[in-house]
């Protein structure tokens, strides 16, 4: 039986990522950090099937603690501080994390567990204002925000531990992937959360900022798939995993007031709080190279994405288990 370990298993992507590996028959085991309020929905209806484990991405000795304990088979860099609005008001600590928390898990591993293989979540925000459309594996990062310049330096570390010290060592630059799961923070779930309350009634409308960004938008338990497959490659390397689409957050509101009966533009108000200091206009990913070399493709579709959270949202509203 192989073993993993998950950091950010609570998160959005862990928890795909984690019935992902249960369902191949691995022991996953899950790094959460102390909590006074702990928020464990995501991973509910199989938290029995996990070990979850205390430790933190800024304290060195207890991932060292963890690891020794742990002796994963294959360790998944999922945690982060990964809002983008937020890393602006908190920059230094987005840094912490983001950048140099990475760092000491590689560190961590190279003294403890050297044979095993890792996965680093990296980002398309990293190719920000971008120099080519689309974005591969080879096209230069310029990050537009702290979030993408930590994400920056925590793709580069891992390339360098793994030419340095010849770890087996994979990144991910996912491009930006949704689901149910999805916080409300992020701007297709405040979408799909306003839709369901704006029509069961109990909500007006929805301040949006910016509706002509494009985004290349997949569904996160297609990407979790992705991190999988590369750590069963013979070779570490690094891959885009995208889905090769563009689409402006106008056509996520289109799509998802539609799917209730209704037209975005009786409810949606722009405001300029949500505008960011230096926005990423367009992003589109060409996975072409994960698609060879992984065998990997997505399964759900932009319009199945937009209809399954907007769906998932409506039964949460009327009180309904969401497990999606």
């Amino acid at each position: 039986m192989k073993k993993a370990l998950i950091t950010g298993i609570t998160g959005q992507d862990g928890s795909y990522l984690a019935e992902w590996l249960l369902s191949k028959g691995y022991q996953v085991t899950g790094m959460v950090r102390r909590a006074s309020t702990e928020t464990f929905d995501r991973i509910a209806h199989f938290k029995d099937q996990v070990s979850l484990r205390q430790a933190d991405l800024l304290d060195q000795f207890s991932l060292v603690k963890l690891l020794d304990e742990v002796q994963p088979d294959e360790l998944y860099n999922l945690a982060a501080m990964s809002f983008v609005p937020t890393s602006w008001s908190q920059p230094v600590l987005t840094g912490e994390f983001t950048a140099l928390g990475v760092t000491k898990v590689l560190e961590a591993m190279r003294m403890v567990c050297p044979k095993a293989r890792f996965y680093q979540a990296s980002s398309s925000e990293m190719f920000g204002k971008v120099i080519e459309t689309p974005q591969t594996e080879t096209t230069p990062f310029y990050p537009r925000s702290p979030y993408g310049v930590a994400k920056a330096y925590g793709h580069f570390i891992t390339v360098n531990y793994r030419e340095s010290y010849n770890l087996f060592a994979s990144s991910g630059i996912l491009f930006n992937h949704e689901s149910p799961r999805r916080g409300k923070e992020f701007v297709t779930r405040k979408i799909t959360d306003a839709v369901a309350r704006i029509k069961l009634g109990s909500l007006k409308e929805l301040r949006m900022g910016n509706l002509d960004a494009k985004r290349d938008w997949g569904f996160a338990g297609d990407y979790v798939r992705a991190m999988w497959l590369m750590l069963q490659q013979d070779v570490a390397d690094d891959f885009v995993v995208a889905t090769g689409e563009t689409h402006s957050v106008r056509e996520f509101l289109q799509i998802a007031f539609s799917h209730v009966g209704l037209n975005y533009e009786d409810y949606v108000v722009i405001d300029p709080e949500f505008i960011r200091p230096a926005e990423v206009e367009l992003l589109l990913g060409n996975p072409a190279k994960a698609k060879a070399q992984l065998g990997w493709k997505p399964a759900v579709s932009f319009n199945q994405l937009v209809t399954m959270m907007v769906d998932a949202d409506l039964d949460r509203q009327r009180g309904k288990t969401v497990t999606a």
